[in-house]
């Protein structure tokens, strides 16, 4: 993976800033961000716990001075997607979406839409790129897959707190995408909403983690 440390701290100062009303209100951890909810999936995960930390094979990896500035003790990260699975699915569903979203940060890490009604569950990194369980937006790094947690080290808050959210649809989401402007997390959130007004999702579901990369305390 090419190193991007120069990019990762610019980002950093900007982490706090709203990237759009829009970013803010579309992923909610605690609760539905539509009018009308009509169900709430059981979402879990056998890679981590709620409220648990993640494992390093789902944090981002990103080298400087041979080390791993994302975890605490610089230890690799694997960046893979964690494994995900749901339950209490609506009759009538015809498609999901899963994003993972830094509720600390504003900072959207995974989105993927259009997985088959007949899908469960996501086994560990399917949010690889090119990933064959549905079409995934550019994240906020730019990359079309997931990309796990990288807070910043001694930067505070120390722990983000990070949500995978599933939403189950009575359609297929058409979410806008051009060849020279691919499909990113704003044109995802813009496609939720619309399909939300239309009444079209019909239930979600969150599960949350926190993260911190900032060694502790002696």
């Amino acid at each position: 993976m090419m190193h991007r440390n120069s990019d990762h701290w610019r980002r950093a100062g900007m982490l706090c800033v709203t990237v759009t009303g829009l970013t803010l209100s579309a992923v909610n951890a605690d609760e539905p961000w539509w009018e009308g909810q009509r169900g709430r999936l059981e979402v879990s995960s056998t890679t981590f716990t709620e409220n648990g930390p993640l494992p390093d094979s789902a944090v981002y990896n990103d080298i400087y001075q041979g080390a791993n500035i994302c975890t605490a003790n610089g230890a690799v990260g694997g960046d893979q997607s964690p494994q995900l699975e749901w339950s209490h699915v609506p009759d009538g569903t015809r498609s999901f979406v899963v994003v993972l979203y830094d509720t600390t940060a504003a900072f959207t890490h995974w989105g993927m839409y259009n997985i088959a009604a007949h899908v469960r569950s996501l086994p560990q990194n399917a949010g690889a790129i090119g990933s064959t369980y549905g079409s995934q937006v550019n994240n906020d790094f730019g990359d079309q897959s997931y990309d796990g947690p990288c807070p910043p080290a001694g930067v505070a808050p120390d722990a983000h707190h990070y949500v995978f959210t599933v939403y189950a649809l009575d359609t297929e989401l058409k979410v806008s995408t051009l060849a020279n402007f691919p499909a990113n997390a704003e044109t995802l959130y813009h496609a939720l909403i619309h399909a939300a007004r239309d009444g079209h999702i019909l239930a979600s579901g969150s599960l949350g983690t926190y993260y911190s990369a900032t060694p502790p305390a002696n």
